[in-house]
């Protein structure tokens, strides 16, 4: 057992830099809470549901971490920061990882029965924060979810992925072409460079300047459509020519 912890805590320094040893990642609250569904999932297995329970309620008011009891859960699973909800039916493979604010949430049945009603992960999947898989949808072998997503609909293996959300409307995801970023921000982008704030005071001094290039454009065309729809002057009437005379 103490191999197994020895690598489960490799794997999760493996993915997160911040750590400089072992010990500082026995603190992390995503370690803590998968150890207390270990034996929550136990209890549960051996239908010692009030018990179950009552270690579930105890992990999450210490790491604010909402795992039910009844979640299968794989090898180094890795939930960075915290602030998750993984419903009774989701399944998870290995070395999965999680970043915080995400929910695997589940349907409300109309009839009332249970069932399979949250998403599954399969194995190396990569979940952004804030993310919210919905329904008992699979997210495919590496497949990546970004940051802020609403998925209701299966994400295919391999796949890097970003959700929108709708006012009131969960909206499935669609493909994502650049590089998934668990956070949400690309930090090659202008406005993180320089230490961020110059860059964007850089930026909204360009894009003053660009509205007001747009808008000496637009009274050079408005004065030039004005001209050409001025009526043109009327001619000045010819004299006349008296009879005999000769020009």
């Amino acid at each position: 057992m103490f191999d197994q912890l020895i690598s489960y805590l490799d794997s999760i320094r493996a993915r997160d830099p911040a750590p400089r040893s072992r010990w500082e990642i026995l603190l992390y609250p995503g370690v803590w809470a998968l150890g207390f569904h270990r034996i929550a999932h136990w209890l549960f297995e051996a239908r010692m549901y009030f018990l179950a329970r009552f270690v579930n309620h105890f992990s999450r008011l210490l790491t604010a971490i909402d795992i039910h009891p009844g979640a299968k859960i794989g090898n180094n699973f890795f939930i960075d920061h915290g602030f998750t909800v993984i419903g009774e039916t989701a399944e998870i493979g290995d070395n999965v990882t999680i970043y915080q604010c995400v929910t695997l949430g589940g349907t409300n049945p109309a009839n009332g029965k249970g069932g399979k009603r949250h998403p599954t992960l399969q194995d190396n999947v990569i979940i952004g924060s804030g993310a919210q898989i919905i329904g008992p949808i699979v997210v495919g072998e590496r497949a990546r979810v970004g940051a802020n997503a609403v998925v209701t609909d299966d994400v295919p293996a391999g796949a890097t992925m970003i959700g929108l959300k709708a006012r009131s409307t969960l909206v499935p995801a669609e493909e994502w072409l650049r590089e998934f970023i668990p956070y949400g921000t690309p930090c090659d982008d202008p406005p993180c460079e320089d230490g961020g704030i110059r860059s964007r005071g850089d930026c909204v001094e360009k894009l003053e300047a660009e509205v007001a290039s747009m808008r000496e454009e637009m009274a050079l065309m408005k004065a030039m459509l004005a001209e050409r729809e001025a009526p043109a002057a009327a001619p000045e009437p010819a004299r006349l020519r008296k009879s005999g005379t000769k020009d």
